[in-house]
């Protein structure tokens, strides 16, 4: 089944560049056995989006900036991309460009995994590591002041306060979804973290149908353990996100999601992060509420690799 959709009239990535990045066209997995107990009318889906080049879903949002900055002439080979990250949307950054030459300078918390940082490092990044206590807002800031400060030698793509973040769902995750479904998704469940996943595919999802319930899920606290996930009422809220696209917000706990990463782990054979397992236990936990058919769609945001040195998989 043919499921990749790039629509040209939001003309900032094409279907060419899509399929030459071999970035996203991700498998949807039926989520069977920590179901087991819903009715057989209630279905759980993930996108596994941990399978894309660069090992997470951030890949896409990454390079659809990337290739908007080309096309506006912001990004030229002597500039050097700089932004902020809790750590996927950088791996993604230095991947890609890596591949198309060009330098990449991140900042993130200093308590970012050493997995994550031993990652960019390998492709070539330079990592300017930030206050662990503000996590990626005080990041953001040490960006924004750098590139600021140093015009013609950074290209700042701001992944929190840009259109292509989101766009890049519109265009490929929700389509490819709607067809994997064959149209028959009902809600979609996703997390907080740039919001561009949820805001672009939750948007283009309810143009396909407007009956759609779009669920966002966020940390159940500002202190918490589910990396990349924003407490939206006490972070700062990225430009990108609109409050008015989510039908309902739930909130998950970590231990919550801890363990479902676990379950997915041992009973599904998915080996994933925790961000993942905060997904699917709301997806879950939603489905369990539900009464009518129903096909719930949530995501896979990245792998379990950069989370081994978490104690919580020995519980």
């Amino acid at each position: 089944m043919q499921t990749l959709v790039i629509e040209e009239k939001e003309n900032f990535v094409t279907e060419q560049d899509w399929l030459e990045s071999k970035i996203g066209n991700t498998p949807l997995i039926r989520v069977r056995s920590v179901t087991k107990d819903l009715p057989e009318n209630v279905e759980v889906y993930a996108k596994a989006e941990f399978m894309n080049p660069g090992g997470s879903v951030k890949d896409r949002a990454a390079l659809a900036m990337i290739l908007a900055g080309e096309k506006s002439g912001a990004l030229t080979k002597d500039k050097t991309i700089i932004d902020a990250t809790s750590g996927n949307t950088g791996i993604a950054y230095a991947m890609i460009g890596a591949a198309r030459g060009y330098k990449v300078t991140l900042t993130l918390p200093k308590n970012a995994s050493e997995a994550r940082k031993k990652i960019l490092k390998l492709y070539g990044a330079e990592i300017i590591e930030t206050d662990p206590v503000n996590g990626t807002d005080a990041a953001q800031i040490v960006a924004k002041e750098l590139a600021a400060k140093h015009p013609d030698k950074y290209f700042y793509p701001d992944q929190y306060n840009n259109e292509a973040n989101w766009k890049a769902h519109y265009q490929t995750t929700a389509p490819e979804i709607w067809w994997q479904t064959y149209g028959r998704i009902t809600h979609f469940v996703a997390g907080l973290g740039t919001t561009g996943t949820f805001i672009g595919t939750a948007k283009r999802l309810k143009e396909f149908n407007p009956f759609l319930e779009a669920v966002s899920m966020q940390p159940d606290s500002p202190l918490h353990g589910l990396e990349g996930m924003k407490h939206l009422e006490t972070a700062r809220v990225p430009g990108i996100y609109d409050a008015f696209v989510a039908d309902k917000n739930v909130e998950v706990s970590t231990e919550d999601a801890q363990a479902m990463t676990r379950r997915l782990a041992r009973e599904e054979g998915l080996f994933v992060g925790v961000s993942s397992g905060a997904n699917a236990f709301a997806a879950v936990r939603l489905a369990k509420e539900l009464k009518e058919e129903a096909v719930i769609v949530t995501i896979l945001c990245d792998g379990g690799g950069k989370y081994l040195h978490e104690s919580f998989w020995n519980e």
